[in-house]
């Protein structure tokens, strides 16, 4: 099989899946004569043009925030409205939404414990330019990282819901660096004088960093999920997605410039070493912030679906 069919079945996959939303059935939500949304969250008389506040909205807002600042609460309860008819009025919404602490301060954190720096570019480099690995065992790695995620995502369903979101974060990050470090064992080839293959050692530091990965992946969307106003979940919702990839996109810049001015080329890696240590010993610094999690962040996620549906 040549590149080109490579490159044409991959790019296939993609709009395979982008096909299959026209069978998706979805019923648009109707307003009645007296513009009315009839729900839990009901609002009724709302003006087209203006947003309007409930105090029901605010006791199912008030369980699912932290009840460690009644102020927070509060205003948390405000936020919550009917479709907005304009651009204009979804942008006032969000930003009214984006406002509250009990919103900007988990987005805050998600964005800092997200920016980090990563030396995954000069690393690619390394294990294709100097240890002569080549395609072929790069997406069997892709394949057992692929696999372990999956693992990741049974693990974090079997054993940590029930764990604090605050707590699986600082746990994960802290256990984060360490493993991390590891790969110094295979860029002065270490590995080799303790008898473990180049390969073998690269599936196995893979695996782990990619369960790691998933236990502390997957809390990230149930917080956001969970500190989304009702009224405006889908649009605050995808921003909070928009600061979670531009975060990456930022520690991956960071990335860069550290492996441009440390003079890692793809040929030169003799502070390969230094770029690891300084990339994985920074992705602790977001845990000086982890306070703005307090609340919402305290909780687990079987406790927030405990307290959602009691309050349905």
């Amino acid at each position: 099989m040549s590149t080109r069919d490579v490159f044409a079945i991959t790019a296939a996959l993609p709009l395979l899946v982008a096909s299959i939303a026209f069978f998706i059935n979805e019923e648009p939500i109707q307003k009645n004569d007296k513009n009315s949304i009839d729900g839990d969250n009901s609002i009724s008389g709302a003006d087209d043009t203006a947003i309007e506040f409930q105090s029901e909205t605010s006791d199912t807002l008030s369980a699912m925030s932290a009840p460690t600042n009644s102020n927070n609460e509060s205003a948390m309860g405000e936020v919550v409205g009917v479709a907005v008819p304009n651009v204009q009025q979804q942008v006032e919404a969000l930003w009214q939404a984006i406002k509250l602490p009990a919103v900007w301060k988990p987005a805050l954190f998600l964005f800092l414990w997200q920016s980090t720096p990563t030396s995954e570019g000069a690393f690619l480099y390394f294990m294709t330019n100097d240890l002569g690995m080549g395609p072929e065992f790069l997406g069997r790695a892709r394949l057992v990282t692929a696999a372990a995620s999956l693992v990741g995502v049974w693990g974090y369903q079997k054993y940590l819901r029930t764990v604090p979101i605050k707590k699986i974060l600082l746990w994960t990050s802290i256990a984060s660096a360490p493993l991390g470090l590891i790969q110094l064992l295979l860029i002065t080839h270490v590995n080799r004088d303790l008898g473990i293959p180049d390969g073998a050692f690269v599936l196995g530091d893979d695996v782990v960093l990619a369960m790691l990965g998933e236990f502390a992946f997957l809390p990230t969307l149930v917080l956001a999920a969970k500190i989304c106003p009702p009224g405006i979940e889908a649009v605050l919702f995808a921003t909070l997605m928009s600061i979670f990839n531009g975060a990456s996109t930022v520690g991956t810049e960071v990335g860069a410039v550290l492996t441009k001015v440390l003079g890692v080329t793809e040929s030169n890696f003799d502070n390969l070493a230094l770029l690891n240590v300084i990339c994985n010993v920074s992705s602790l610094y977001p845990l000086v912030f982890i306070g703005l999690l307090d609340g919402i962040g305290t909780k687990s996620e079987s406790e927030m679906e405990e307290e959602t549906e009691s309050l349905s």
